[in-house]
């Protein structure tokens, strides 16, 4: 069996037996491996009153963008200073917490290691148990037990809130353990209501009153652009990251190339970024790199640096990925080619949440909310066919609609 149903006491509470936390059933080879060192972490002995709020934020680019605004109601929300509210977050983008998390605590974890390596682990958990809070939050929907729960079950805060999460059978008997010892527990909709409405609908519980769901925003810096020798002057550029750590929600790179050359026509310079090793063999954007006008940072920035160039840049175009969440987050025209996976969950935005500058190109199938888990693939490096079919015109319409007013505001090309 996978563990005991979560049985709901009060609105908000769940429950298991002593026992079954004591020798829970169902539970992975990962959890049993780590457990005795949680559990050391947490019955550390740590001799200073509870203070401020611990926010577990354990998972990638995009989930941040999507929470961010929210974190900046907690300090009225909790009762307590902004300076006293500690955010965890991952490695992967902690080189941005300067900017984006400016005036509150900050501390990176390297995700994979956490995740992998019980002597990290017990460190870092040991980290957080010292860090004393008073309360700490757990509010991602599509999250790990074994890397968020865990978390904030270490720092044995006096007060825990957690959002309901999805829950497989899989996952259960762990979300049981973890969901049973929270103070509260708030359920903020079914599968497939977006990341911004839940994160709103986490804080409008919290404060006992509806927190209207605010567009994504991130602040960001005031920086020259990164173009690596290429002159900063001239006309308008694009920025076009055809990568993604999923192979399958690549957007074929020939339609990246066919889209930057209709760039070129209409008068923009064209600058491709990303990880050389999530854009394929790069063979369909070789012959068009070397075109005047084309500039390949592939590889060449670093995620600060990303940013800085993206904030510079007439129009984004991306794939399904952080860097999509970022463009949108900073205020440029964004351009987001979107797959079925978990459609609705993450992208598109809902209408009330999406800014004018942001457009979202998907072609629907019935096949929708796979989970990325597609029966209609021969292996997992074949491209998803909902991405496959979205065609290049489609993209296109997409990107002259934000650049409807270019020739405006730079002159004609």
């Amino acid at each position: 069996m996978d563990g005991p149903a979560l049985d709901s006491e009060p609105p908000g509470q769940f429950r298991t037996s002593g026992f079954w936390r004591a020798l829970p059933a169902g539970m992975r080879r990962r959890w049993w491996m780590f457990r005795p060192l949680d559990l050391i972490a947490r019955h550390w002995p740590v001799f200073k009153k509870p203070r401020g709020v611990l926010v577990v934020r354990m998972d990638g680019i995009g989930d941040m963008v999507l929470f961010r605004r929210t974190l900046d109601h907690y300090a009225e929300v909790f009762g307590v200073e902004k300076s006293d509210i500690t955010v965890l977050g991952c490695e992967s983008w902690g080189r941005l917490a300067d900017e984006v998390f400016a005036g509150y605590r900050f501390y990176a974890i390297d995700e994979h290691a956490f995740a992998r390596r019980p002597f990290y682990r017990l460190r870092v958990s040991l980290w957080v148990r010292g860090l004393a809070p008073a309360v700490a939050v757990c509010d991602s929907y599509m999250r790990r037990a074994l890397m968020a729960d865990s978390l904030a079950w270490v720092s044995a805060a006096p007060r825990t809130v957690s959002s309901l999460p999805y829950i497989s059978e899989r996952t259960r008997s762990e979300f049981n353990y973890y969901l049973s010892q929270a103070d509260e527990v708030i359920d903020t909709g079914p599968y497939p209501t977006h990341e911004v409405i839940r994160h709103f609908r986490f804080l409008s519980a919290l404060a006992g009153r509806t927190i209207a769901a605010e567009t994504p925003q991130i602040p960001w810096r005031a920086a020259p652009a990164p173009l690596d020798g290429w002159t900063a002057g001239g006309a308008p550029y694009a920025v076009l990251n055809p990568g993604s750590n999923e192979p399958g929600r690549r957007w074929p790179l020939k339609g990246y190339a066919e889209i930057a050359r209709r760039l070129l026509q209409r008068g923009l310079r064209v600058v491709f970024v990303g990880r050389p090793d999530e854009q394929g063999d790069g063979a369909a954007i070789k012959e068009i790199v070397g075109e005047a006008g084309v500039v390949n940072l592939t590889g060449k920035t670093h995620l600060p640096q990303l940013l800085d160039l993206m904030a510079g840049a007439a129009l984004v175009v991306s794939n399904d990925t952080g860097p999509a969440h970022l463009g949108i987050a900073i205020g440029r025209p964004t351009v987001v080619i979107v797959g079925g996976g978990h459609f609705g969950s993450f992208v598109p935005y809902p209408d009330e949440v999406t800014p004018p500058g942001a457009r979202f190109v998907y072609r629907e199938m019935e096949c929708y909310h796979c989970f990325w888990r597609c029966h209609k693939r021969a292996d997992k490096y074949q491209l998803f066919p909902c991405i496959g079919a979205i065609g290049e015109d489609q993209v296109w319409a997409a990107c002259e609609d934000l650049l409807s007013d270019i020739d405006i505001k730079f002159g004609a090309a």
